[in-house]
């Protein structure tokens, strides 16, 4: 690999006056030198990385950088600027400008560069040489490494290696650290009176006495463990890890960092963890894992604190572990809010756990309806009245197979319930949520309270459970309570609430439901099939597709005629997005990008198989247009399934399970104009909306995406 700077790179008297000027600038040295393919091409991604966050960081440094197609190996431009460049730094303009190009996927290779870039930053005499270098091949052997800044001994160069090498700055040889024994990869940690090596072997000689009275207090270090990350987890993360080291070392205090960045993180090993006597989190995101830490004396700062005021900050975790104190149990984040964005309000978080629920229970549903179904093709719908199998089986008897397909779908489908209130309980509370959702899930079923029974008590379920973990707890008393605690308060309370409070309530209600779709007909079941519909098509396959399906499966637990039409009427409007956007492609390619057109051939089959997610990248591309028309045709089709009394008892499978359907032609011709009328919108706006500069860059000769004018 070629070497990561050359002074080619490296441009002392920048004179742009703008972040893009000067990316484009810096870039241009690449493309001259080999590096970068396509200098358009490369400045939209820098653009488009910009976008999401400024790459300004405090004391004058900008790092605008991206993962390209267009970079053919991992390169870092420099420019110094002497009126400053704006990238968005609190602090001002920057003046030391690094420009990274990192080619695509090559996701080690950019964040080995950016990390260790980051920690180089920290050292103010490798900032310091960068301003007064006058020639840009020393200045490149300075951020190469080849040249340090003229540090003390024991400080560390400034190295920024290339990706084969380890991502963290190397060290003068005169500075080398023993590594900490038990820390695991990715961790650092700075060195003990008992593990640093010495600066010259004369100092040992001159006072041999003084060994062992030096030792002693160095045989039990304060130990501090730490989290750094920020939001896009690279430059903040790994200075504020940089600088909570040096400051450890300076103060005699072993701390070991992980830094948990873009690329995910490794964990500090479970033994640091265990010895620390102390906890700093310095970090603008969620901490992953955080209840590892509980129990211990904590610091919680945003990233920049870490960065700005490191000794502070080990102050103030000694003064809390002097003092003995110790924040609440940690509650671990909830399977479905891990990743959660800080702005995310009730109604985000609620809709996240009910897809939680959903999610886990629809193999259940794919498993038990197919058996079934696939037991009422063989043996008729009388097979439901046959004896248990494992009392009278007949090997020889198609009957008896049906029977066993029946009986074995029967026990799936039991599952619903309690799976859907049980997760739901899970993507709130995590692991503790189970037992009382699936208890509560049980209940619903056992006082005919169904699907909506199960909703609520995997609500209820997670919110007592969360209620509980809040409560402070002796430490002595932490260690039973996810096995003993939680699962018997949170199961009797969820037990009381669901027998004698409010599934009562709801069992009528599901009652009212049942009885309600057994009676449909006429005007006020087409009125529901339409409107059933339109949520399948509205966000193909997201929250509201998930309740319209969950509402039809849920009527498969104890069908009747009308729960049998309402899953019908669902599976037909789901199949009708791709299938729909499958023939728009083949009848007006034109209007339609290569991609999209290739995404069309794979929609004939997807939405055969009753898989509406089939039409997301069109909708995804101009939703304006694809999901109005998507919505008409499902409406459509709902419309009709209902009018012809068409009905279903497999929860999935599309036109695979066309002979299990009552009224298969009938069934079959509402998908069919459900389908044409989809189309038939949607090639209609397509071409309304179309100017000849976009016919010309959607043609099928350039392949090039289609310019979609703002409606």
């Amino acid at each position: 690999m070629s070497e990561l700077i050359t002074a080619e790179l490296v441009d002392l008297d920048l004179s742009a006056e703008t972040k893009d000027a000067a990316a484009r600038s810096l870039a241009e040295r690449m493309v001259a030198h080999g590096r970068v393919t396509d200098l358009e091409g490369f400045l939209a991604d820098v653009a488009a990385r910009e976008a999401q966050m400024p790459t300004g960081l405090d004391g004058g440094i900008g790092i605008p950088h991206c993962r390209s197609t267009h970079v053919t190996e991992p390169t870092l431009a420099f420019g110094r600027s002497a009126s400053g460049i704006d990238f968005g730094a609190p602090d001002g303009p920057a003046d030391l400008i690094f420009l990274i190009a990192a080619p695509a996927g090559g996701d080690a290779d950019h964040l080995s560069i950016l990390s260790t870039l980051a920690r180089s930053l920290m050292d103010e005499s490798f900032t310091g040489a960068l301003r007064s270098a006058t020639e840009p091949e020393r200045t490149a052997a300075l951020i190469r490494g080849d040249e340090t800044a003229g540090e003390p001994a024991g400080e560390p160069s400034a190295q920024i290696p290339v990706p084969e090498k380890d991502a963290r700055p190397e060290k003068a040889p005169e500075a080398e650290e023993a590594p900490v024994p038990d820390a695991s990869p990715g961790t650092t940690a700075a060195p003990t009176e008992a593990t640093a090596a010495p600066t010259a072997p004369a100092a040992a000689a001159e006072a041999p006495s003084e060994v062992p009275a030096e030792a002693a207090p160095a045989a039990a270090p304060f130990r501090i463990v730490a989290i750094t990350s920020c939001p896009t987890g690279i430059a903040h993360t790994y200075m504020a890890a940089e600088s909570l080291e040096k400051a450890g070392q300076a103060a005699g205090v072993e701390v070991s960092v992980e830094t948990q960045g873009s690329a995910g993180f490794k964990r500090l090993d479970p033994q640091l963890v265990r010895d620390a006597d102390g906890v700093i989190f310095a970090h603008d995101v969620e901490v992953r894992e955080k209840e590892r830490f509980a129990g211990k004396p904590t610091v919680d700062v945003g990233v920049k604190a870490g960065i700005n005021r490191p000794a502070e900050l080990i102050a103030e975790v000694r003064q809390k572990a002097e003092r003995g104190e110790v924040p609440g149990p940690a509650r671990a984040a909830a399977p479905m809010d891990k990743d959660a964005e800080t702005g995310d309000g009730f109604a985000t978080r609620l809709r996240k756990w009910l897809m939680t629920g959903v999610s886990y229970m629809v193999p259940f549903v794919a498993a038990g309806g197919l058996l079934i179904a696939l037991a009422f093709a063989i043996g008729g719908y009388t097979i439901n009245k046959a004896p248990s199998v494992a009392e009278h089986f007949v090997w020889t008897d198609a009957t008896s197979w049906a029977a066993l397909l029946f009986q074995t779908g029967s026990v799936a489908f039991g599952f619903l319930v309690p799976v859907l209130a049980g997760f739901i309980a899970y993507g709130m509370a995590d692991r503790p949520g189970l037992v009382p959702g699936f208890v509560g899930g049980a209940i619903a079923l056992t006082i005919n309270a169904g699907f909506l029974g199960g909703l609520i008590a995997g609500l209820i379920a997670g919110a007592v459970v969360m209620t509980i973990q809040r409560v402070a707890i002796p430490p002595v008393l932490r260690g039973i309570m996810p096995v003993v605690v939680i699962p018997l308060i949170s199961s009797a309370i969820v037990g009381f609430l669901m027998f004698l409070v409010v599934g009562k309530p709801i069992a009528a209600l599901q009652k009212g439901l049942t009885d309600w779709l057994s009676g449909l007909t006429g005007a006020n079941a087409i009125i529901l099939g339409a409107l059933l519909g339109l949520m399948m098509c509205f966000d193909l396959g997201g929250p509201l597709n998930k309740v319209a399906y969950a509402f039809a499966v849920g009527g498969l637990a104890n069908p009747n005629e009308g729960s049998l039409k309402v899953m019908a009427a669902v599976m037909a409007a789901g199949m009708v997005p791709p299938l729909a956007m499958a023939l728009a492609t083949t009848v007006r390619g034109r209007l339609f990008t290569k991609a999209e057109r290739e995404n069309g051939k794979a929609a004939w089959v997807l939405g055969a198989s009753f898989i509406t997610e089939g039409a997301i990248p069109f909708a995804a591309a101009d939703p304006l247009r694809v999901i109005p028309s998507a919505m008409a045709g499902g409406a459509v089709t709902g419309a009709l399934s209902m009018m012809f009394g068409c009905t279903l008892r497999a929860p999935h499978g599309g036109i695979f399970v066309v002979p299990l359907i009552g009224q298969p032609f009938l069934y079959l011709l509402a998908i069919a104009a459900g389908t044409g009328v989809s189309a038939a919108l949607v090639i209609l706006l397509k071409g309304l909306r179309r100017t000849p500069h976009t016919r010309a860059a959607a043609s099928p000769a350039d392949g090039e995406a289609e310019v979609t004018v703002a409606a």
